[in-house]
């Protein structure tokens, strides 16, 4: 499912768009976390710490909700709901270095004892405001 064509700017890089993703845990609670973000131009790629409450629950529940805000519009705003189609430890240590580049100015140093993961998510509906 394309991204809808007029909010592709919340997409790009310089924008610097805050996501937030809605995951549920085992017991059917929600939990919500402000996260970077990145697309491959079809899904959205998460990068996480393994063992993260995020990532256990995408591991156990694929369904997701986010929103991505217009960090200049706060009335403007994507929202999305998607499944998690896949997910990788390859490449993520590159990954969260290049996110960390482009939200922080620097790259990622808090490597100590983390073990990073790339969660690919199918976006399979848009609200848009």
């Amino acid at each position: 499912m394309p991204f809808p064509e007029k909010f592709l700017d919340l997409l790009k890089p310089e924008t610097k768009a805050f996501l937030f993703l809605s995951t549920v845990d085992k017991k059917g609670q929600p939990q919500v976390t402000p996260v970077w973000f990145d697309t491959d131009g079809e899904n959205i790629l998460i990068n996480t710490n393994e063992g993260r409450l995020k990532d256990r629950n995408m591991k156990s529940q694929s369904s997701v909700a986010m929103v991505i805000q217009d960090p200049n519009d706060p009335y403007r705003y994507l929202g999305i709901r998607g499944k998690v189609t896949s997910y990788t430890t390859d490449g993520a240590d590159e990954h969260i270095d290049m996110l960390s580049q482009r939200y922080f100015g620097k790259r990622w140093t808090y490597r100590e004892g983390q073990k990073r993961i790339i969660f690919t998510i199918q976006p399979t509906h848009f609200d848009s405001h």
